[in-house]
């Protein structure tokens, strides 16, 4: 790094891996809209809490400290170690502010942390500053890949450092800019515009000093960031301009003019406004239904309550605003009610979710399906010369639980991809392929960076995600909203299930037209109809898991077995238990026992078996063989009423018989249920693990 960095170098390069992370951001500024210290500090609290699925280990605050008759502005910083509810009693033992103090204007910040660099404690936690003074302060969600380089850098410069983290390099570099290019009276934007020009990796970032008061400067780079704007008064439009210092051709524009031209305010003479910037919409939704989605390096910036949105450069592609949306979302949707945890209330919604997937998408009655997300494309997408699935995780696994079907109803190839592997191979591309990216958050990193790769090949993307607004859904030609509901919980159940609906939709919807295919297709759609149903039966089967859970808690392993649809069954069931339980678990294809896995089967070894009648329940049945040939005792996962099967175990969970694609929904149901249950009973916190 030079000596003096240039003020138009551009956005370094972003590395081929983002990285996503836990943790949270919440930030508040009032204008003209008194409100005294204390009232501050509970929505910034509260702000944090609807945030706590996201997973953390500390907590922090940073506040205007300033005094009554002080008129330097100061910054307060509260931190700790734990949960949100050891830092709201942090803040309420605070003795050294007055938190009557009404403010007109006001800003504060506040983060939970999920360690990355760094062990969780005080120092550690965010907001991390630039020096003892507080200067600046900033929260950051993401991983700086290059801080080490910077670090050393500040180090030469005479900077100290007091904690371990990446995101304290940012908040010193801050600084040195600003000592730097003092002279050039630089505004807080165009401040960080520059810092973040320097910083290769993964963020989102909230920043506010004590040199610029009742301002803050908000931006992004491969994580989520949100703003929500609550006003007494009607907005002045539902878009937002774009502001860029360059255009497309590297030219300077007249910066300062243009951003006079596009300032965004409420209508009304004193333009009396309040900001809400987080991780997610669910910590928002109880002030404003009204929120800007941040895309991939913006820089927003609210000074005199005045909004605006800027860009360094321009590229030919690049939208010239950002929309105004409003959330359907309502506040009840984001609470638990009577359920212990997220996780259990969403499980149980299952019946009402799927509902909602196929909401005025199928009519039981005329066997017609249709998605008007991707209908306008529906003829190039029957083009193609083959269909990509890419994801990660419970994404990835939807995918795997649709393929054969898709593959039966298309009749065309179906390539089911990890994302971070797809990406590390550069695999070839071509402009016939239809590449559909699954998330529930459309904010995965590593399947938003290999959609990007996708679309720079030309090929068609499809968006399969939860969350409208999301960078996935923004970035792709054409997709569908799964509509499963805010899923608040630790590891996604009814997105799942959603996602699963929604590409055997699509399948339906590919072989419309197709003589030879109608009779599967009207058995799959009146399947589809019994489905809400039968989720409820398997749902009954709650205690009877508990049971289970009870029994399997102390072992140190567990083998998932299965082949055919509930292959995916097998990982998705595996991957819960391994990320609420800590438990080692594992998906075996039931097929490939006699190639390894039948080496780990012993008396001593639980393992669960799928084995339900459809068109490989002969093939199961010979695995179940194996397994009690080498002394297993497996536990089944079968259908309803089959004795057959069922005597060849001591112990067994009955799903009802279903059309054999739709058999993995519920089957996974069950395993859901007893990872969730697995957890409670060794006294794991499921409500803070989400990644």
């Amino acid at each position: 790094m030079s000596d003096r960095i240039n003020l138009n170098v551009l956005y370094g390069s972003v590395p081929d891996r983002m990285i996503g992370t836990r943790g949270s951001i919440f930030a508040y500024l009032n204008y003209l809209v008194p409100a005294t210290r204390k009232e501050i500090l509970d929505i910034l609290i509260n702000g944090l809490k609807r945030q706590e699925y996201r997973g953390y280990d500390s907590a922090g605050v940073g506040f205007d400290g300033s005094n009554e008759g002080c008129k330097e502005c100061q910054i307060k910083l509260i931190k700790s170690q734990g949960k949100v509810c050891a830092l709201e009693e942090a803040v309420k033992q605070y003795t050294n502010v007055c938190k009557n103090k009404s403010y007109d204007i006001h800003v504060g910040i506040a983060h939970t942390r999920w360690a990355t660099h760094g062990e969780p404690n005080e120092v550690n936690s965010h907001p991390q500053r630039s020096d003892t003074n507080n200067e600046f302060i900033l929260v950051h969600n993401g991983i700086i890949t290059n801080y080490k380089d910077i670090k050393s850098f500040l180090e030469k410069k005479g900077s100290v450092f007091e904690s371990e983290t990446d995101t304290e390099v940012i908040v010193k570099l801050i600084k040195h800019l600003y000592t730097t290019h003092h002279e050039q009276n630089l505004s807080f934007r165009e401040l960080i515009e520059i810092a973040i020009q320097q910083l290769e990796g993964a963020f989102a970032l909230s920043v506010t000093s004590i040199h610029y008061p009742g301002e803050i400067v908000v931006t992004r780079r491969g994580s989520p960031l949100l703003i929500g704007v609550k006003s007494q008064t009607k907005l002045s439009t539902d878009h937002i301009p774009i502001v860029y210092s360059k255009d497309h051709r590297g030219f300077i524009s007249s910066g300062k003019r243009q951003e006079e031209d596009t300032e965004f305010h409420p209508i009304g003479p004193n333009k009396v406004v309040e900001y809400f910037v987080a991780s997610d919409a669910s910590a928002v939704i109880e002030h404003t239904n009204q929120v800007i989605f941040l895309e991939d390096d913006d820089v927003a910036a609210v000074k005199n309550g005045v909004l605006t949105i800027h860009r360094v450069s321009r590229s030919i592609d690049d939208s010239t605003v950002r929309e105004v949306i409003t959330l359907k979302m309502e506040i009840q949707q984001i609470m638990k009610g009577s359920f212990s945890s997220f996780m259990q209330k969403e499980i149980f919604e299952q019946p009402e979710s799927v509902v909602n997937t196929m909401r005025g998408r199928v009519n039981f009655n005329t066997n017609k399906v249709v998605l008007g997300g991707i209908k306008d494309f529906m003829c190039e997408i029957r083009r193609c010369r083959r269909l990509l699935f890419i994801a990660c995780g419970t994404s990835y696994h939807s995918a795997i639980a649709t393929r054969q079907l898709l593959e039966e109803l298309t009749e065309l190839p179906v390539m089911v991809e990890l994302a971070s592997d797809f990406l590390d191979r550069n695999t070839p591309v071509f402009r016939d392929d239809v590449c559909f990216f699954i998330s529930q958050s459309g904010e995965t990193a590593d399947t938003l960076m290999a959609l990007r790769y996708c679309k720079t090949r030309g090929a068609l993307i499809v968006g399969i995600t939860n969350v409208v607004g999301s960078s996935i859904s923004r970035d792709s030609h054409c997709g569908v909203h799964v509509n499963a509901g805010p899923e608040i919980g630790v590891a996604s159940t009814k997105a799942y299930t959603s996602q699963f609906i929604s590409l055997v939709l699509f399948g339906l919807i590919m072989c419309e037209d197709k003589i030879s295919m109608q009779e599967r297709r009207n058995e799959i759609i009146q399947g589809l109809k019994k489905l809400p149903e039968q989720i409820k039966e398997v749902l009954k089967m709650d205690e009877q898991i508990n049971k289970l859970a009870s029994e399997l808690y102390q072992q140190k392993s567990l083998l998932v077995m299965g082949r055919g649809y509930n292959y995916a069954t097998c990982l998705e069931g595996a991957l819960k238990i391994k990320e609420l339980t800590y438990m080692h678990s594992e998906g075996i294809l039931a097929g490939e026992l006699k190639h390894g896995p039948l080496a780990l089967v012993d008396k001593a070894m639980p393992v669960i078996m799928i084995v339900t009648r459809d068109l490989v329940y002969k093939k199961c049945v010979n695995a179940l063989q194996q397994v009690k040939a080498r002394q297993g005792e497996p536990i089944l996962i079968c259908n309803t009423g089959d004795t057959e099967t069922q005597s060849q175990a001591n112990k067994y969970v009955e799903v009802p018989l279903t059309i054999d694609c739709l058999q993995g929904i519920l089957t996974c149901i069950p395993l859901q249920l007893l990872s969730l249950h697995i957890a409670d009973t060794k006294n794991l916190d499921v409500s803070m693990e989400k990644k």
